[in-house]
């Protein structure tokens, strides 16, 4: 069997438990099974970048972000293969690619070349991260198992819920304030595949950034024989995170899809164990002025955000929190933007947030008592946080 189709079977059963996990992220499962709060946030757990970020805000580690290490310690043998083979978001932008992209092999190659636009995400990253050390978390805008959960519990799922067939299947009808804008900016991200392709997680995407740094010390990576290899750029035609196999292979920009491999007509390329440093770009291509600066937009952005919003509780009567929840400060640290308890909100009292808070609080949940009511001794929202 072809590894590739390994690979897609794989991403067919990812995508398949994530969806799943959040169809039944509902009052009425978690009510029949309260068990299954155990397994609904697996995915978000296991994303290093919210472990860190959260750490650097709180001081703290939730237990439950230890899984993360189950993504990192694989990452630093085999590289960056969470973009491809397990992220849920990362899947739908391969699959969007596949589905719609019709260019001639020779369009192929050329768009899959590296740009320098795509050190982006690692300033992205760097900004994000600025901001986490002065305690405001806003790594829950572009990490993709965040946007991906938030854009289906707000826009997709209540977007399915409005023909009443499917409502039965999907679940009761909700609505949810501004959620046409969130469900437009994954419409845009996914549709931006078709300019560039893989755009938002060769460009935007903080997790992939942080894989790749982690991933330049992988021990298995792409290996090219140039006494083997006769220049034609085949290798480039599939390559899914324009990481130039074809010359100097960018470890930190490599999906590890092995779309290369299978496309050398010559066999010039393998997945090796510790090949030679002279055919690889070890570093992203970044400079230290410009992550520096990066870093120093994001830590502005703290004071400037919280000038924008009222964050303590003496101030914050226009935001209503839910049930449970720590003081407004503190809360600012440690949500991360999921939604997941907007989704399990029986009553839709749950709501994404747009600058009630200010800058700071957007997509966090707040109440809003004309849109549901708050059900007497529910503590869904709670128990998925």
């Amino acid at each position: 069997m072809r590894i590739t189709t390994v690979r897609i079977i794989v991403q067919v059963l990812v995508s398949a438990l994530f969806l799943l996990f959040v169809f039944i992220t509902t009052f009425a499962w978690l009510d029949q099974a309260p068990g299954l709060k155990f397994w609904l946030s697996k995915f978000l757990e296991i994303d290093p970048l919210v472990a860190i970020s959260t750490g650097l805000t709180t001081h703290a580690i939730y237990k439950g972000l230890i899984w993360s290490l189950v993504l990192l310690i694989p990452t630093l043998f085999l590289g960056r293969f969470f973009c491809n083979w397990i992220c849920p978001y990362g899947i739908i932008h391969h699959f969007t690619g596949w589905i719609f992209n019709s260019c001639k092999a020779k369009d192929k190659i050329e768009s899959n070349r590296y740009r320098k636009i795509y050190a982006l995400k690692y300033y992205i990253l760097g900004g994000l991260i600025g901001a986490a050390m002065l305690g405001t978390l806003q790594i829950g805008l572009l990490d993709p198992i965040c946007l991906l959960h938030r854009s289906l519990s707000t826009a997709v799922l209540p977007a399915m819920n409005m023909p009443s067939p499917i409502a039965r299947i999907v679940g009761d009808p909700k609505l949810h304030q501004f959620g046409w804008v969130i469900g437009f900016i994954l419409l845009f991200l996914v549709v931006m595949n078709l300019v560039i392709p893989r755009f938002f997680c060769r460009i935007l995407c903080p997790l992939g950034a942080t894989l790749g740094i982690f991933g330049r010390f992988a021990l298995w990576r792409i290996d090219r024989d140039p006494a083997r290899c006769i220049d034609c750029d085949l290798c480039l035609k599939n390559c899914e995170g324009a990481c130039d196999p074809h010359a100097q292979l960018r470890k930190s920009e490599c999906f590890v899809c092995f779309n290369c491999i299978e496309d050398c007509p010559k066999g010039a390329l393998r997945f090796a164990f510790l090949p030679g440093r002279k055919g690889e770009v070890i570093w992203p291509a970044i400079t230290g002025r410009r992550m520096a600066l990066a870093a120093v937009a994001g830590v502005l952005f703290y004071p400037f955000a919280r000038l924008s919003g009222r964050a303590t509780r003496d101030f914050s009567s226009k935001v209503i929190r839910p049930p449970g929840s720590v003081e407004e400060v503190e809360f600012l640290k440690r949500c991360i933007k999921c939604d997941q308890c907007i989704r399990v909100c029986p009553t839709n009292v749950l709501q994404p947030a747009m600058l009630e808070g200010g800058a700071e609080g957007l997509w966090t949940p707040v109440m809003n008592f004309r849109m549901g009511f708050c059900q007497l001794n529910c503590t869904a929202c709670g128990q998925v946080c």
